[in-house]
């Protein structure tokens, strides 16, 4: 991804809360000749196994994800491989009007990051079960009432074989944080004002981020 210097992250911290706020991911792969990229959304969390602190590129984090097994994504992911996810933050279009001079241009603010690591894929129904309690799990937790499942795994059991569970160990990953930091501090923080009082939550979600940027 191409990233201008001032749209950089401040900190890793940023790439990281984006993760965990916004984790269904696009996972892209290269296919071949015939058929081309194959890309899947789908749902990725932190290994809750890895407790040791994220690096600033993130490298040697562990991500954890499943997806169908009838995808025909899964049958040509291959353990070893490189693989693309790409997470979307907060985001939302800038009118020439916020800016109050002429001329100008319009924009879209948006927050991205994209993570590299390489693939396993698990094989065994107890590795993939375990997969799919650690995303509910994460999931009920952050953003559920937290669901006790303990009733309805005999149903996940049923389901599993179904499902292609695999583990991503990150080596890098880039973040995108386009919030008008190339604008005069008036001009942002109209940007801002104005996203801030938009209906719909991704503006308003984007301007909470402005207002995080270093002054």
């Amino acid at each position: 991804m191409f990233v201008p210097s001032h749209y950089r992250e401040p900190d890793s911290s940023w790439m990281i809360d984006l993760i965990r706020s916004n984790p269904l991911a696009l996972m892209a792969i290269n296919g071949d000749r015939d058929r081309g990229p194959f890309a899947t959304h789908l749902p990725v969390i932190p290994d809750p196994d890895m407790t040791s602190e994220w690096s600033a590129d993130l490298s040697g984090a562990v991500l954890l994800g499943h997806m169908n097994r009838a995808n025909p994504q899964w049958s040509a992911l291959e353990t070893g491989g490189v693989v693309l996810l790409i997470f979307t933050g907060p985001h939302g279009y800038v009118s020439p009007a916020v800016y109050k001079t002429t001329p100008a241009a319009p924009t879209w603010n948006f927050t991205s990051v994209h993570v590299h690591g390489v693939v396993e894929k698990f094989d065994s129904t107890e590795e993939t079960l375990a997969v799919v309690r650690s995303t509910v799990t994460a999931f009920e937790a952050e953003f559920g009432d937290d669901w006790d499942m303990s009733r309805s795994v005999g149903y996940f059991r049923k389901i599993v074989p179904a499902v292609g569970a695999f583990r991503i160990r990150v080596t890098g990953a880039e973040g995108m944080f386009k919030l008008s930091q190339e604008q005069p501090a008036e001009v942002r923080d109209r940007v801002r004002q104005s996203f801030s009082e938009r209906e719909q939550g991704h503006y308003r979600e984007t301007a909470e981020l402005m207002g995080r940027l270093p002054g």
